[in-house]
């Protein structure tokens, strides 16, 4: 299987014994003198190991910002695109319904600053080594990957926790209890982070096939562009969104070589093995079926991904602790793609369909066929995925709805969403069991148990291009600009199998919000979204009207995490605010 960079220069980095170690309180990570002798930062080979180290927290199997365990789970279950089932993990319950505690679980606070230490450890040292060891522009790309994975985990922190404390040497050059900084001076950091990373970091448009998953310039731009919009700085947001959008187009008409990113075709393409970092790619987390099957972090140098553990059908060796909401499926099928009888034309009028041999390719949303398991025929669809999956394609396969459903009987004992398709002409109640980031595609019985070679193996895809995309809507759409919002929601649309529309101002930010939930549904970004564009009464209402578990225990603080307790025991830090 896979093996690239980041993994090599990581089991390099472990082994060398060049990683961090942690404390009781992840802020007092100390310095290795393995970092600081004449034995390191001889070279590049010794930089790039080093930086490998401060990628890892982000995606540490378990535990990390999209670990499976405490991290995707948590990220997602507090959505209203997600149903939480009961009775799995005590911790995600009391996250997903809105009643956790500062001693709730693990979280990824620690892991953030483990990166943030590794990152410092990269810039505060990379100068150190020689002219002969390393290229000026090697060494400028070095710090460019540093200053955006410390600015990407500082602007996960401040909009998970508030005010937090901000550290910019390695921490046992800092001060030794550090007390947390405005969150006005962490955002202002996280952008001078990044401009200096986009301006003077020498980052590839590009990456070659051996260094996929490293920051490229591309997710430097898409970053900065999220933290302008967080804060609702709009129109800096189009601006920037805007250059790396037409640049793009451009390198697709051929003009402009270096410039890469665009939609996949096929949606399903950005979620299995076959098309990892692919053109919609903006940064992608690594992973790989090599190492040992440890439930850790690093220990054992374990470098699978055991996402599919969780999220999977039980059926196919899955935990399946998560399922699709009842409000995401009727989200999904409110729009249809037309009929034997009926189609809609390019403006997204239905008229009569003059060929019913040409009638669309299947009734509903093309994303929902790659982000829930049901059965399609069931709700007047002509699409025929009722033989099954889990054979790499949609016929034929090892298991069929009835058994993914009927295996999940036992997790779904204490409850289940009651899934109303709409225009489903009489159909029995839903069926709907999550899709996406499991291995349907992988020809095994037990595909999503982390034993699985290929179904471990798979990357997850932290930010692709249709959220540039979407991002770019949005800022136009808040600055007046129609016509461009309208573009970018359209090729979004487009991509999905649904017709071309020209939106209203009054109606963008609707259907804005409404293509980010379908598609982004199940990678932890509708809670997020939510933050970003509602007040809290209101987040509460949408909560409440769309049945989401744990909405009426939704106030104010439930927007952040609190910060653990083991680190306000640890360190000078004092919990946010709304949590005390």
């Amino acid at each position: 299987m896979k093996k690239n960079w980041l993994s090599y220069m990581l089991v390099s980095a472990l082994l060398s014994g060049a990683l961090t170690s942690c404390s009781d309180s992840f802020l007092d990570l100390k310095d290795p003198n393995h970092f600081t002798n004449e034995n390191f930062w001889k070279d590049k080979a010794d930089a790039e190991s080093a930086l490998a180290a401060a990628y890892s927290p982000i995606k540490y199997q378990m535990y990390g910002y999209y670990g499976a365990f405490d991290g995707w789970l948590n990220l997602n279950s507090r959505g209203d695109d997600i149903f939480t089932i009961l009775n799995e993990e005590a911790s995600m319950w009391d996250i997903a319904t809105f009643q956790n505690s500062a001693t709730t679980g693990n979280d990824p606070y620690g892991a953030l600053y483990a990166g943030i230490q590794r990152a410092n450890i990269v810039l505060r040292y990379i100068d150190k080594v020689p002219a002969s060891g390393i290229t000026e522009s090697d060494r400028a790309t070095i710090k460019g990957e540093a200053l955006t994975l410390r600015a990407y985990q500082y602007f996960l922190l401040v909009s998970n926790y508030g005010a937090v404390p901000l550290r910019l040497i390695p921490s046992n050059e800092d001060e030794a209890d550090k007390k947390a900084s405005p969150e006005s001076e962490i955002w202002a950091q996280v952008e001078k982070d990044l401009l200096a990373a986009i301006k003077d970091g020498n980052l590839p448009e590009n990456r070659p096939a051996e260094q996929k998953g490293r920051i490229e310039r591309g997710a430097a731009i898409t970053i900065l562009g999220k933290v302008y919009a967080t804060q609702h700085k709009y129109a800096e947001a189009k601006t920037l969104l805007k250059g790396l959008i037409d640049s793009s187009y451009s390198y697709f008409d051929g003009s402009n070589p270096g410039k890469r990113y665009r939609l996949m075709e096929n949606f399903v393409d950005n979620f299995t093995t076959a098309n990892e970092n692919n053109a919609e790619s903006v940064f992608e987390l690594q992973y790989s079926s090599d190492g040992d099957m440890s439930w850790g972090n690093e220990g054992g140098i374990s470098l699978g991904s055991s996402l599919a553990q969780f999220v999977g059908p039980a059926k196919s060796g899955g935990w399946a602790k998560l399922m699709p909401s009842a409000f995401l499926v009727s989200e999904f099928t409110t729009e249809t793609r037309g009929s034997r009888s009926m189609i809609q034309d390019e403006n997204g009028d239905w008229i009569t369909n003059p060929d019913k041999t040409a009638e669309p390719d299947s009734k509903y949303d093309k994303r929902i066929y790659a982000s829930m398991f049901f059965t399609p025929s069931e709700y007047g669809d002509w699409v025929s995925e009722e033989n099954g999956w889990y054979d790499g394609k949609f016929y034929g396969g090892l298991f069929t709805m009835d058994d993914l459903w009927t295996g999940n009987a036992s997790k779904m004992a204490g409850g289940a969403p009651i899934f109303n398709v709409s225009q489903s002409s009489g159909a029995q109640i839903g069926r709907f069991l999550l899709k996406k980031y499991t291995a349907h595609y992988v020809k095994s019985k037990s595909a999503d148990n982390m034993g699985n070679v290929e179904g471990r193996a798979n990357n997850v895809r932290a930010i692709r291009f249709a959220e540039t995309l979407l991002l770019y809507a949005e800022a136009c759409a808040k600055v007046a600009d129609k016509d461009q919002a309208n573009w970018a929601l359209n090729e979004i649309r487009q991509r999905a199998g649904l017709p071309k529309k020209d939106f209203e101002q009054i109606d963008l930010m609707k259907e804005i919000e409404h293509q980010c939930l379908l598609e982004f549904f199940g990678e932890g970004h509708r809670f997020d979204d939510l933050k970003r564009w509602y007040t809290t009464p209101q987040i509460q209402m949408i909560l409440k009207g769309n049945d989401k578990q744990g909405a009426y225990n939704f106030k104010e603080k439930y927007k952040y995490f609190p910060i653990p307790a083991g680190e306000l025991n640890n360190s000078s830090v004092e919990q946010n605010e709304l949590w005390k």
